[in-house]
C-alpha cells in the first residue's frame, strides 16, 4: 500500500461500451489507485476487460452491460450495478462518460458520484434531444462534473451542474516500438520515399473519415508517388467506408483494431484527425509524443492541447485538409519543426500520475462533503 497521506478509500469506477481512449484512460487511472493503496472495482460491458484488459492488470471487474442507448434495458444495467457494489462500502463512485454517468444516476445508490465527461453530444433530432435530456440528469446529481476539454465544463455548468471544473486526462504511456520504420512499411508493400499518412480512432461518422477517403483519392489521381492512408481502428462506419475507398479507387485501407500503435507511428511520415469534435484525443497525443508530424480539425479541446504543434484546419474542409497535407508533405523543414515540437508540447501535459493525484483529490473532496 503507499504510503502517502492522500485518499485511500473505495472507489467503483463505471463506464459503457468503449474502444478508444476512455477504456485506456479508465485502466490507467484503476491502476494508478490501486497502486497508491485504493480498492478498486471497475464495473461495464463484459466485452471492455477482454479489449483492455482490467482483470489481466489485476484490477476487480464486474460486467454491467451498459446499452449504447438509453432506454427500458437500462433496468437490467441498473440491477446489475447495484448487485456489483453492495457490500463494497464505496466511497465514490466514478463514471467515465455520460451513458455510464446515466446508469449510476437512475440506481440511486446513495454514493456521491463524480463523472468525468469524455464526449459532447452531436446528434441532431430526437435523438439529440435524448442525449440533452441524459446531459441535463447527469449534470445535476453529480456531485462533481470533470471535463476532458473547457467546452464540456461550460456545458456542465449550462446545464445546472452543482460543482464542474476541467479534469485531466492523460494518455498512456506508449511502450517501444518492436519493429523498424522498413518493416513497417513493408508492411503496406511501400517503395522508395512513398509517403504513409496514418489515423487511428474509432470508425464512427464523428470521426469524418470519408474525408480521408475523398482526399486519398485527389492524391492518388495528382501526386506522384500518391501517398498511402492506412487508419487502425473498428467501428459501424466499417462498411460505408470500406465502399467509398474501392468505389474512388482511393489508397485508403482500413486496418481494423490494432495493437501495435507504436510501430505504425514510427513508419508513418503524417498522422491526421479529420474529427468534427475531440476532447483529448488519444491519437493526437500519441503522435505528437512520438513526434510525427500532425494535421488535425480544429476542434473541443485538440486547439488547446496541441497548440503550436500540429497544423490546425476546419472541421468538415476537405480542401483545407487535402492543402495541408500537401504543403508538408512538400515542405521537410515544416515536418522536421512539427516533429520537434510535438515531444515538447507533450511534455507540458499532466502524466498519469498526475491525473491519479487529482482524481484521489476529487474523492476526498466530494466523500468528505
Amino acid at each position: 500500500m503507499s504510503s502517502d497521506d492522500g485518499w485511500h478509500g473505495s472507489v467503483v469506477l463505471v463506464l459503457g461500451s468503449a474502444t478508444g481512449g476512455t477504456g485506456g484512460h479508465v485502466l490507467s487511472l484503476a491502476r494508478g489507485l490501486v497502486a497508491a493503496g485504493c480498492r478498486v472495482l471497475v464495473c461495464g460491458p463484459a466485452a471492455n476487460d477482454g479489449h483492455y484488459g482490467f482483470t489481466a492488470a489485476g484490477v476487480d471487474y464486474a460486467p454491467v452491460e451498459i446499452p449504447a442507448d438509453p432506454g427500458p434495458q437500462d433496468s437490467g444495467a441498473i440491477r446489475a450495478l447495484r448487485r456489483a457494489i453492495a457490500g463494497r462500502d464505496a466511497q465514490v463512485i466514478h463514471a467515465h462518460g455520460l451513458r455510464a454517468a446515466f446508469v449510476v444516476a437512475l440506481a440511486r445508490t446513495g454514493v456521491p458520484l463524480v463523472v468525468t465527461w469524455h464526449n459532447a453530444v452531436l446528434a441532431k433530432g430526437l435523438r439529440g434531444q435524448a442525449g440533452a435530456l441524459v446531459e441535463r440528469i447527469v449534470a445535476r446529481n453529480a456531485a462533481l462534473n470533470l471535463g476532458a476539454s473547457e467546452d464540456l465544463v461550460e456545458r456542465a455548468v449550462a446545464l445546472g451542474a452543482r460543482k464542474a471544473r476541467l479534469g485531466p486526462v492523460a494518455a498512456p504511456e506508449m511502450r517501444a516500438p518492436k519493429r523498424s520504420r522498413k518493416a513497417v512499411r513493408a508492411e503496406f508493400g511501400l517503395k522508395g520515399d512513398t509517403p504513409l499518412i496514418l489515423s487511428v480512432g474509432r470508425l464512427h461518422p464523428q470521426k469524418h473519415y470519408d474525408l480521408l477517403v475523398d482526399a486519398s483519392a485527389r492524391w492518388r489521381r495528382d501526386l506522384d508517388p500518391a501517398p498511402v492512408v492506412v487508419v487502425a481502428g473498428s467501428g459501424p462506419s466499417y462498411m460505408s467506408l470500406a465502399q467509398r475507398a474501392s468505389r474512388e479507387h482511393a489508397p485508403f485501407h482500413l486496418l481494423g483494431h490494432r495493437g501495435d500503435v507504436p510501430d505504425l507511428l514510427l513508419g508513418a511520415d503524417l498522422a491526421v484527425v479529420t474529427s468534427d469534435w475531440e476532447a483529448r484525443q488519444l491519437f493526437a497525443q500519441e503522435a505528437l509524443r512520438a513526434g510525427v508530424p500532425l494535421v488535425t480539425t480544429a476542434v473541443g479541446g485538440l486547439p488547446g492541447l496541441v497548440g503550436d504543434a500540429a497544423v490546425l484546419i476546419p472541421p468538415g474542409d476537405l480542401d483545407a485538409l487535402d492543402q495541408a497535407v500537401r504543403e508538408l508533405l512538400n515542405d521537410p523543414r515544416r515536418r522536421a519543426d512539427l516533429a520537434a515540437r510535438g515531444p515538447v508540447r507533450a511534455a507540458t501535459w499532466p502524466d498519469e500520475k498526475a491525473v491519479v493525484e487529482a482524481v484521489r483529490a476529487a474523492y476526498a473532496e466530494v466523500s468528505a462533503a
